[in-house]
């Protein structure tokens, strides 16, 4: 029963979900490379604090602007840890192009501390209407967006790596950020697709959620989204809260640990959620506490999670595609248009990961017609780098 609705869920998942899909935009704008009156267009940028996706997207977002010209190819030397700080500072050395500038002293980060966050954010929006030495800003994350998401500065703001920048309170609508200035990159039905399919593969009565009890904590697990799948599907959601937003990672990583030990012996299905405590350094803890328990596991966070050992994801195609749509946007943006006139809407093709070494841990055995209806397989769990 277990592999006839694995199969049946992931037939359904590559013949009913869209391709690479998007919204139209109000008006047509261009894409190709522009300087600023002669000038480069410069560009600054804003995060939260580390976090793997951020590292992530942002060096596909560069990738995606070399394929459309903005740079100049060459390659992205491979970076340490979840930081994007050293990244910053080799575009800003090494980016070779006459429409892009990486402005040198325009990195900020909040490294997850609440006391300097809206201080931070303070002295970026005065730089914006004082300085006027950044034509746009990138804000990295829910607390980046949050910060700078408003009028109080008229610099054009790209959102990017937000769960849910709509329930986030970060845009007005899916169709209206609410700001001429302001852009939100949003898959509305993307958790909702998760959890759907995780529950058709593995058709788990009692889902384990370990997440941190505030607004950013319940917006990054989408809870709203699994407790209304959770009444119209009739499973049992098992909570456990944990640290997320703050500046000791170590200790948001423990609590995590410490919610997967609690969760395990009592869910037959866990729902990795993103959160500071979730990354690199804990991921191998988790797996090994849920495949001690035999517990099937799902990322919300896409295949490199899987690649380390969680069974399951719908994976954002090493973020490929959303790098690409945010080059495009950008470009759209140095070519005359307001963020606002541009879709915030971006849905990415499906892509399903498995690890087949947990599966065999857990207890299924996939046959040979899932592997060749499988997008990413992974055959044995990665050790960190």
């Amino acid at each position: 029963m277990f592999i006839r609705k694995f199969l049946l869920s992931i037939a359904a998942i590559l013949t009913l979900m869209s391709p690479l899909s998007f919204a139209e935009d109000r008006m047509k704008f261009d894409t190709q490379p522009v300087t600023n009156a002669g000038k480069p267009w410069r560009i600054g940028y804003f995060e939260g604090g580390e976090y793997s996706d951020y590292q992530k997207i942002l060096t596909e977002t560069i990738k995606g602007l070399m394929k459309l010209g903005w740079l100049e190819t060459t390659e992205i030397p491979p970076q340490q840890g979840e930081q994007t700080e050293q990244m910053w500072q080799w575009l800003v050395a090494n980016a070779k192009s006459e429409y892009i500038e990486f402005v040198p002293n325009a990195h900020y980060s909040a490294a997850w501390d609440e006391t300097i966050r809206e201080e931070i954010a303070a002295r970026i929006i005065q730089r914006l209407n004082s300085q006027r030495d950044i034509d746009l800003m990138i804000a990295m994350g829910t607390w980046a967006g949050k910060e700078l998401a408003n009028d109080k500065h008229r610099t054009s703001t790209m959102v990017l790596s937000t769960s849910d920048p709509l329930a986030a309170g970060i845009i007005k609508s899916v169709e209206d950020s609410g700001y001429d200035h302001i852009h939100a990159t949003l898959d509305p039905s993307r958790y909702d697709r998760q959890v759907r399919v995780f529950n058709d593969i593995v058709g788990f009565k009692n889902l384990g959620v370990a997440y941190e009890n505030s607004e950013n904590g319940r917006t990054y697990a989408a809870l709203e989204v699994i407790e209304r799948l959770a009444k119209e599907r009739k499973f049992n959601i098992v909570r456990c809260h944990t640290l997320s937003d703050i500046s000791d990672v170590s200790q948001a990583e423990a609590s995590v640990v410490e919610c997967f030990k609690e969760l395990a012996p009592k869910v037959d299905a866990i729902y990795v959620t993103q959160q500071g405590g979730v990354n690199g350094n804990s991921i191998a803890k988790l797996v090994k506490i849920t495949n001690q328990y035999r517990i099937p596991t799902f990322s919300m966070s896409g295949s490199v999670e899987v690649s380390k050992g969680l069974l399951l994801s719908l994976s954002q195609a090493g973020f490929r595609y959303v790098g690409e749509f945010h080059a495009g946007t950008f470009a759209k943006v140095f070519n005359g248009a307001q963020p606002n006139q541009l879709s915030q809407f971006f849905e990415e093709p499906p892509r399903m990961a498995v690890n087949l070494k947990t599966a065999e841990i857990v207890g299924f055995n996939p046959p040979l017609l899932l592997l060749g209806a499988a997008d990413e397989i992974y055959r044995d769990i990665q050790e960190n780098e």
